[in-house]
């Protein structure tokens, strides 16, 4: 019999691999400092790019006195338990009330984390004589969710709705074999990597065709999109369409939690069925008073999102002018993609963090092709236009440098901390 811990040892993963070079700078920095545009990284002031942060709210004074003032009247213990024993209390029942009401839905569950609960929402949804089929670019929290689920899933190319109908024709025809079970499709309002919507509006006008239902998860489009900020199903006009809307607070809100929004009878259900929450401690007095806050706020001030999309604008403009590539997005999500290895990405990173003093998120073989860089830029509402002018000056010229070769190394540099 195998150790299991050997095997471990022996192959420490794709990323891991390149710990003892990376913890601490590439993987698992630490940012310091106040919340906001600019923060302090080994010591040095950085532009940063990488904060879902999107309105400004984290640092935002009113959003600090709440917070402060409910962790000292309530402390981080209150509630006790989980909330269908002994954790539920009239301010998650009116957290709830207001994001129904805000997102157009008959009713809300809160849950503890936005990975954890669309993991267990599809599991809850979701028997094994059940079909799915859902986009080729979900997020992970999805492809962990649909690893739970028993029954057949069908795959369709991203936002390709012509393969998408493929696929419907695919997994009716297995429920019509069945004589049992039904469709649930999965999509995004906005992907995260690309920045692009999810075809919503398409794929809710299939259900004159197909019959199935439809799950978003809105993480990127709640509070960014749409006239009010109700996300990509306000946007683009088929909010109606959308059976399950699921979206975080750890976004546009920059606080912990998550929630699904729908029909009252099916939220009742997965209220009492949800594995997630049903075993594990009710949401945090201080993270509910907050989270009420940060709504009020995103509703009530709508320069929030104005001042968002303004930076995002500009910076997306500024970028597209520059001869950059910045792929599909239609949203403030911003990619970068340029050519090169992990070696040179590394080398760029270091070049724009210790030289030019931007701090972003890269990504890399193996969650992208090999050859392929993609860097992701997270505008919010506190950056400034000083910022941005930095930050394009700052790509273009590493640009140049990366085009000419000067970034080309043998090996990531070793810039890990000690530990």
């Amino acid at each position: 019999m195998a150790d299991i811990f050997e095997r471990l040892i022996k192959n420490y993963g794709p990323i891991g691999q390149h710990r003892e070079r990376a913890h601490g700078y590439f993987a698992f920095p630490k940012l310091e400092g106040e919340i906001g545009s600019r923060m302090k990284f080994r010591g040095k002031e950085m532009i940063v790019w990488s904060l879902n942060n999107y309105l400004g709210l984290a640092n935002h004074p009113e959003i600090r006195k709440v917070d402060a003032d409910a962790a000292k009247e309530f402390g981080l213990a209150l509630p006790m338990g989980a909330r269908m024993m002994s954790g539920n209390s009239n301010y998650h029942e009116q957290l709830e009330k207001e994001l129904a009401e805000f997102e157009g839905k008959e009713d809300t569950i809160l849950m503890n984390f936005g990975y954890q609960g669309i993991m267990s929402t599809i599991d809850a949804v979701c028997g094994r004589h059940d079909v799915i089929v859902y986009d080729a670019e979900s997020h992970a929290c999805i492809i962990d969710g649909l690893r739970l689920h028993p029954g057949h899933r069908y795959v369709y190319k991203h936002n390709d709705i012509e393969d998408f109908e493929k696929q419907m024709e695919r997994a009716t025809a297995l429920i019509q074999k069945q004589k049992t079970g039904g469709i649930l499709v999965i999509t995004e309002g906005v992907f995260g990597m690309g920045g692009d919507q999810g075809k919503l509006k398409e794929i809710v006008d299939l259900k004159k065709k197909f019959e199935f239902r439809l799950l978003v998860d809105d993480a990127h489009g709640f509070g960014t999109l749409g006239k009010t900020g109700a996300g990509a199903g306000e946007e683009q006009g088929c909010q109606d369409g959308i059976d399950l809307y699921f979206s975080t607070f750890a976004k546009s809100m920059a606080s912990i939690g998550a929630f699904l929004s729908g029909p009252r009878v099916i939220i009742d259900y997965i209220r009492y069925n949800i594995r997630s929450q049903i075993f594990a401690k009710s949401l945090p007095m201080p993270l509910v008073f907050g989270n009420l806050k940060r709504l009020d706020m995103l509703r009530t001030m709508p320069e929030l999102k104005e001042k968002l999309w303004s930076n995002a604008m500009k910076l997306q403009k500024g970028l597209k002018e520059r001869g950059f590539d910045i792929g599909k997005t239609d949203s403030v999500v911003t990619p970068i993609y340029m050519k090169g290895g992990v070696e040179e990405a590394t080398a760029m990173v270091m070049d724009l963090r210790e030289n030019y003093g931007i701090f972003c998120s890269i990504v890399v073989y193996p969650v992208i092709p090999k050859g392929h860089i993609i860097y992701r830029l997270i505008p919010t509402a506190a950056h400034t236009d000083a910022d941005i002018e930095q930050t394009l000056t700052a790509f273009s010229e590493t640009k140049a440098k990366l085009d000419a070769g000067a970034y080309k190394v043998e090996a990531i540099p070793d810039m890990a901390d000690a530990r």
